[in-house]
């Protein structure tokens, strides 16, 4: 058997004194009423009124009980901000999308495209003539009259108080229709289209408003207009448009997909265009939706819908808002779009180009025919008059490389009609320099 030790009270007392007095120990007490009475909270009431009165326990404690030392009290802020953190992020994530689609919708319009139309009507007749005495009769299509109809729609976004709006080229390129330019508010207006880009696939049209010259100007919601080259691959993009011509102002959210892509795009009555330098996106993009912008989450346009991979799902391209800005800056100084024109066909040399005419160069544009025999210096041209011809390959424009990446035609753009530019030219194995004054494509 095991002897007990002799119970000494009044060593009991001294040892109990002493951690009473122990800071530490009175730290670890406040600790444990603290926690006890947050578990009984917790269990007592529901999440909003367990955050209301937690704080007044919080409180509490720290009026009647000793505070705890500096470095341990952010341990109790810190598990109601994390989880706090952990729910707002989300929500913030999406009224971010709210704002930005409230402030630009506005901008956004329904562009309707009407024309006269042939109406044709069925009838019988006799092919041999109406005196035959054949009694066979045939169907055939009779016009009877033409009747005036919608045949399309787009969308565009308004970019200047005075009713400009910027849309896709083939949204507007019917020279014999009509253009109706409906707000977000349902007010419809006719609309005048001023200019057709001709190289990309944009146009300007100019809102015809309703008054009468001696009322006061209307003016009109103009959207805020970002920087399509500050974009970054995984960003939220948002797109906005007329929706297969139905519902307008239909908003779909996906990201910016990637970048600097180059697409052929084509579309009815023939129309069909490389497009260079394009935004790609998964944010739905559907039949009317062309012309229409695509915006961050600041509400700014950063490109303008045009296309959508056929037969691919969620792969959708938007032309950068900056290449439109150039447009939007002539049209209000000018009222035309005008680009520079050098005036050659060419071919992108890359490993299988150089192979194939035995180039001793990777990069550059090889001046060549067309498919269907076209000329490779256009007649009259920039380019003929400083005399390019055909199987030179241009390298550089004042100094600036060619490559796949930057193509010719890019690096054009950023010049004037009027322009003096060098091209490096590789001609029958040497290099030399040609002068050359841009000429005007518009």
């Amino acid at each position: 058997m095991y002897d007990l030790p002799q119970f000494d009270s009044k060593k009991i007392k001294d040892i109990t004194s002493k951690v009473l007095r122990n800071k530490t120990f009175k730290i670890g007490l406040a600790s444990m009423v603290f926690f006890t009475v947050l578990v009984f909270y917790v269990g007592m009431f529901s999440t909003d009124i367990f955050r209301t009165q937690i704080n007044g326990v919080i409180g509490r404690i720290q009026q009647n009980f000793l505070p705890l030392p500096i470095q341990d009290q952010p341990i109790i802020s810190n598990i109601l901000k994390s989880s706090e953190e952990k729910y707002v992020s989300p929500i913030s994530h999406e009224q971010a999308i709210i704002n930005s689609v409230r402030e630009a919708s506005p901008s956004v319009v329904s562009i309707v495209i009407s024309k006269n139309l042939p109406v044709y009507q069925q009838q019988f007749i006799n092919p041999f003539g109406d005196n035959s005495p054949f009694g066979l009769l045939v169907p055939e299509q009779v016009q009877k009259g033409t009747k005036y109809q919608e045949v399309g729609a787009g969308s565009g976004f308004i970019v200047s108080e005075d009713g400009l709006v910027l849309t896709n080229k083939h949204v507007v390129s019917d020279k014999t229709a009509d253009y109706t330019v409906i707000t977000n508010d349902g007010k419809k207006y006719n609309a005048k289209v001023l200019a057709l880009d001709p190289v990309q696939d944009l146009a300007i049209i100019k809102i015809q408003t309703n008054l009468a010259v001696s009322e006061k100007t209307e003016t009109f919601p103009a959207i805020k207009i970002g920087d399509s080259n500050s974009i970054q691959i995984g960003q939220t993009a948002i797109a906005i448009g007329n929706a297969l011509g139905q519902f307008s102002n239909t908003v779909s959210v996906g990201v910016v997909s990637g970048l600097g892509r180059t697409v052929s795009a084509s579309g009815s009555g023939g129309f069909s265009e490389t497009l260079e330098g394009i935004i790609q996106t998964d944010a739905a993009i559907n039949p009317g939706n062309s012309g229409g912008p695509l915006i961050n989450l600041q509400g700014e346009v950063i490109g303008i819908n045009t296309a959508m991979a056929d037969g691919g799902q969620s792969i959708g391209f938007a032309i950068p808002i900056n290449i439109a800005k150039k447009d939007i800056r002539q049209i209000i100084s000018t009222n035309k779009i005008v680009y520079p024109f050098l005036g050659v066909r060419y071919l992108l040399v890359d490993d299988a180009v150089k192979t194939k005419y035995s180039l001793s160069v990777d990069y550059g544009a090889l001046v060549l025919r067309g498919a269907n025999g076209e000329a490779a210096v256009t007649a009259g041209s920039a380019a003929e008059k400083a005399g390019i011809k055909e199987k030179d390959v241009v390298l550089e424009i004042n100094g600036e490389k060619i490559t796949k990446d930057n193509s010719m035609q890019n690096i054009i753009a950023k010049y004037n009609p009027g322009d003096n530019v060098a091209l490096k030219v590789l001609r029958s194995g040497k290099e030399i320099t040609i002068g050359v004054v841009l000429g005007e494509r518009s």
